[in-house]
């Protein structure tokens, strides 16, 4: 067997790609499956795409891509399936997968984990919102052979144009090569408070500002904010490290409890609780909002918290912050919960079956 994986962002790069199929690439390798990836944007133009400016290197590396989009269809022949993780190209209707599936007659298996649906481009690239097509979630999954989601709400959307081909694939984790270790809760330490993200959802951290200005006043801990943009706020608690792919386990584990705001709207009900379920598997409790998947992964007092309030999130930081026990039990909970239904090991037959 022969598949060829199309995705936006080079190789080890996005985390939606390295969670979503990248970590099950071994294991089809080691079945005898032939896997080729080709990324549309390229290293050169992925160091620059999110910052401002540089529009003409962005506007090349973007014609490159869809050069390399255009050779690969000479080269279609010999494989079995085609894997697209959210769209062959950036811009415009979905012109390479309706010749993927309908004229060359391949097999198309499309994998969303976000409402991408829904406009939500970032200020920087202005521009290219005014490109984009957004109506071509719909078109990819009327023509794929299957259509592998993140959520039950993603598949609804999907079921709309292709009610036969859905399959559930939850976001997981390795929980034997990458997060396999454990944050040990009963060092007694000044406890670290945490939330990683990219920049564009530094804006969930908004509603929650007021309770942890408010509560570093009465206790001393460290707000951790790892992201690939320092964020615009002010607290006095605020440390901030860079996301780096070489340290990202070990700035994760520098955390005793790790938070997960969300807006209660369409798009983050397509969020698939990627934060939560770094933090549990690494035996850090999540404080998540009640939106989307969240309350799926997370059993409010179980593995962490649900907070639907600025109260909530107030009481439930302090309960941590005071009992470093409830954290340690609630980190070996949250563990287990990743391990036996969030895992890449627990869902690897189900990854395996797109291809069946």
């Amino acid at each position: 067997m022969k598949i060829l994986f199309l995705f936006p962002y080079p190789s080890g790069t996005a985390a939606s790609q390295r969670f979503r199929f990248e970590q099950y690439l071994d294991f089809l390798r080691e079945e005898g499956i032939q896997v080729d990836l080709q990324a549309f944007i390229d290293e050169k133009t992925w160091r620059i795409l999110y910052k401002p400016g540089h529009y003409l290197p962005k506007i090349l590396g973007i014609i490159r891509g869809f050069l390399r989009r255009i050779k690969m269809l000479f080269r279609l022949g010999s494989y079995d399936f085609v894997f697209v993780h959210r769209e062959a190209s950036p811009l415009g209707p979905p012109v390479f997968e309706w010749l993927i599936a309908r004229v060359l007659k391949k097999k198309l298996i499309f994998d969303f984990d976000d409402a991408i649906w829904l406009p939500n481009t970032t200020d920087s690239n202005a521009l290219v919102a005014r490109l984009k097509f957004h109506q071509k979630t719909a078109w990819i999954s009327r023509y794929a052979h299957k259509v592998s989601v993140g959520n039950a709400y993603l598949g609804e959307y999907a079921a709309k144009v292709n009610p036969r081909g859905v399959v559930l694939n939850p976001t997981t984790i390795d929980t034997e090569h990458l997060h396999n270790r454990l944050r040990d809760q009963s060092k007694v330490e000044k406890t670290v408070i945490g939330w990683t993200g990219t920049h564009s959802t530094l804006k969930y951290l908004d509603d929650i500002l007021p309770v942890l200005q408010e509560l570093e006043a009465r206790y001393a801990f460290d707000f951790l904010v790892i992201s690939n943009r320092h964020p615009e706020f002010q607290l006095r608690s605020l440390v901030f490290k860079p996301w780096n792919k070489a340290t990202e386990m070990d700035d994760l584990l520098l955390m005793h409890i790790g938070l997960m705001p969300l807006s209660d709207d369409i798009w983050a009900k397509g969020k698939c609780g990627f934060k939560a379920l770094q933090y549990m598997a690494l035996g850090i409790p999540a404080l998540v909002s009640p939106v989307g998947v969240n309350t799926e992964i997370v059993e409010d007092g179980i593995q962490g918290f649900v907070c639907k309030d600025a109260s909530d999130w107030k009481k439930a930081i302090i309960r941590l912050i005071e009992q470093p026990e409830l954290r340690q039990t609630m980190g070996l909970r949250a563990r287990q919960k990743i391990v036996d239904t969030y895992s890449v090991q627990s869902n690897r037959d189900n990854f395996r079956a797109l291809f069946e």
